[in-house]
């Protein structure tokens, strides 16, 4: 059975923190002073979204399992040539002198990846016959 597929353009990024910053520094820093900064050059955004990883504790040995990133942006368009555009400087690494600046102080920036995404989605319901 195939899921329903979502037609709105995305992009999701996958970014590390910087080494030496907790993930409550990290989070508080990318809240409260890179999104701002970003929402000036955000306007053609739908959707802004972080999810920040709950990364994994070891079961036997207490020991935090980190994974290779912190965060997913998810950054919603409004359509799939504004989506492309991004992905297109993106990949350069074409982006605003102060953004660049502010992510250096955030991120770490070589681990960072864009991937345009396609989503299929499950009806639960017809899925288990409801």
């Amino acid at each position: 059975m195939l899921g329903t597929m979502s037609d709105t353009p995305k992009i999701l990024i996958f970014m590390k923190r910087r080494p030496g910053l907790t993930m409550a520094e990290f989070r508080e820093y990318y809240e409260n002073h890179h999104v701002p900064l970003c929402m000036k050059y955000n306007k053609g955004l739908t959707r802004y979204l972080r999810r920040y990883i709950e990364h994994p504790v070891d079961g036997k040995t207490g020991a935090v399992n980190e994974l290779d990133c912190d965060v997913v942006t998810e950054l919603w368009f409004p359509d799939a040539a504004a989506r492309d555009g991004v992905l297109k400087y993106a990949a350069r690494g074409v982006l605003p002198p102060d953004v660049i600046a502010d992510e250096e102080r955030l991120f770490d920036r070589p681990k960072a990846r864009f991937v345009a995404i396609t989503e299929c989605e499950t009806d639960l319901g017809i899925a288990h016959g409801l």
